[in-house]
């Protein structure tokens, strides 16, 4: 198995994030950065690193819970292309 680096991890939790808020914007209306941080009770500064992939530090799963759940999404949604067969999220 091969591990996955954390900065590969944030990068795909970026794009998912990114893309279920698109995604929430064509299904539910509009939902910006700034909603987003809103709902989830983060900063959007956060938002914004996590999407622009410029975010190299530690998320709680906390975190990730409050985003998932603004997004109204599963959390493991966000963790999607993370190949399980081939990828060990342990180091």
């Amino acid at each position: 198995m091969k591990n996955i680096q954390s900065s590969e991890l944030f990068k795909i939790i970026g794009k998912n994030i990114k893309y279920y808020r698109k995604l929430y914007d064509l299904e539910k209306g509009k939902m910006t950065q700034e909603k987003l941080a809103e709902l989830a009770d983060v900063s959007i500064a956060l938002i914004g690193n996590l999407e622009s992939e410029k975010i190299s530090q530690g998320l709680s799963v906390f975190t990730l819970w409050k985003i998932s759940k603004a997004l109204e999404i599963p959390i493991e949604k966000l963790f999607d292309g993370i190949d399980d067969s081939n990828q060990s999220l342990h180091a």
